[in-house]
């Protein structure tokens, strides 16, 4: 039995290791990643403009959340890719990243996080609605789906 026992990070990541965690995750997407982006070109754009929230085990790439915080006048914050390897699905390490994008939110003064599924992705929206994300919008074969943060009152 292999032990897993991934250690979290933000933003260590280099282009060239969030390219091939995409690579490897690319089938696991609903539709496959490369149906929708050039992969290289993805990378070095997640590479360059977003923060990432990462799972390693050893050397590997584990599991990673991207997302956008650039949009301060509105306080949104637009995560554009969870993925996990296969043998990580499961194990609660995207639940773990999705917490800590969270708490990123949070500490950065972002009043709420959105991203799009696709409507069949059964298990990433049952994900997302296990860490407090609920539908904001059906658009075609996309879900919106948005976590409202709650500003604590001093």
């Amino acid at each position: 039995m292999i032990v897993l026992n991934p250690h979290y990070k933000i933003k260590t990541a280099t282009k060239e290791q969030i390219y091939l965690h995409l690579k490897q995750c690319n089938n696991d997407f609903i539709p496959p990643l490369d149906n929708k982006v050039n992969i290289n070109e993805y990378a070095e754009k997640l590479f360059a403009q977003s923060v990432t929230f990462e799972a390693w085990e050893d050397e590997s790439l584990a599991g990673l959340i991207a997302a956008y915080f650039n949009d301060k006048k509105n306080e949104t914050g637009f995560i554009t890719n969870v993925s996990v390897l296969n043998n990580y699905g499961g194990k609660g390490v995207a639940s773990h990243l999705l917490r800590m994008c969270i708490k990123y939110a949070i500490q950065n003064n972002f009043k709420e996080i959105m991203l799009e599924v696709f409507k069949l992705n059964k298990p990433a929206i049952n994900l997302y609605k296990k860490n407090g994300f609920t539908l904001f919008e059906n658009k075609n074969d996309l879900l919106i789906m948005r976590h409202e943060i709650k500003k604590m009152n001093n």
